[in-house]
């Protein structure tokens, strides 16, 4: 009897104790979902200063790209609508309007979506476990992200970016680049960091950060569209460049 009394006891606490971490997880997974206006305080002065790479580890052949580049590419008919790497999210002037997606059945998340604006597609965070794609499979804007929870901070990790550019300068992404980022939400406040690594073209992480406050504004799910129209080039022409030593940075 004793025995059996012991076991009850033991079996009992069992189920307190895992109904309290289980809990407390829970408490610990912030709220993200709604309108979140961006703060606007980092000094992003830097992305617009041409030959400005202050701050970038770039590989030698990142340079020699990035050297190479002419902002003028932009005015190309088949070039304006090409949009940004996922990460432009915590570069960008914008806020971010974030919901989820529920598993009516279970009452879990299944993802949580950042919403797109004109230049940024979506981000989609998937918070089901499932595994990332094959090396092979198709690489878009907005790339594949799998989510997590690390106490009351959402990790998310994106692969299967197309390449494009790191600041609108000219220094390169290339398509094995990843990104890191965390949603760590205090109060009124969402703090974002962004640790962006690319095995082609930065010596070292690329590491953004972006602070973002909740607004009662509510912001919309997806900017204006991108229209395309003639600024200056007709489809077809030679895509504007610089040869070696000849990108002084001058205007």
């Amino acid at each position: 009897m004793h025995h059996n009394l012991v076991s009850v006891r033991a079996a009992a606490a069992a189920i307190v104790l895992v109904t309290a971490l289980g809990g407390r997880t829970a408490f610990a997974q912030a709220e993200l979902t709604g309108s979140w206006g961006a703060t606007n305080n980092e000094d992003l002065s830097g992305d617009s200063l041409p030959v400005d790479y202050t701050g970038l580890a770039l590989t030698d052949e990142a340079r020699v790209r990035a050297l190479s580049y002419n902002e003028s590419q932009l005015a190309m008919i088949e070039r304006q609508c090409q949009g940004w790497p996922a990460f432009y999210f915590a570069q960008g002037p914008f806020g971010l309007k974030i919901w989820s997606d529920i598993d009516q059945t279970k009452g879990e998340v299944v993802s949580y979506t950042v919403g797109a604006w004109e230049d940024r597609a979506p981000l989609v965070i998937w918070m089901d476990n499932r595994p990332h794609p094959s090396e092979l499979a198709e690489h878009t804007r907005r790339g594949f992200t799998t989510g997590h929870w690390e106490g009351n901070t959402l990790v998310a990790y994106t692969t299967h970016m197309k390449a494009g550019f790191v600041r609108k300068t000219g220094p390169p992404n290339s398509d094995r680049a990843t990104m890191t980022a965390r949603f760590h939400r205090h109060r009124a406040i969402l703090p974002v960091l962004a640790v962006v690594e690319d095995p082609i073209y930065l010596a070292e992480p690329f590491i953004l950060t972006k602070s973002f406050q909740l607004t009662t504004q509510e912001l919309a799910t997806n900017g204006p569209p991108c229209v395309s129209a003639y600024q200056g080039r007709v489809p077809g022409e030679s895509v504007p460049h610089y040869i070696p030593e000849q990108n002084t940075g001058r205007r």
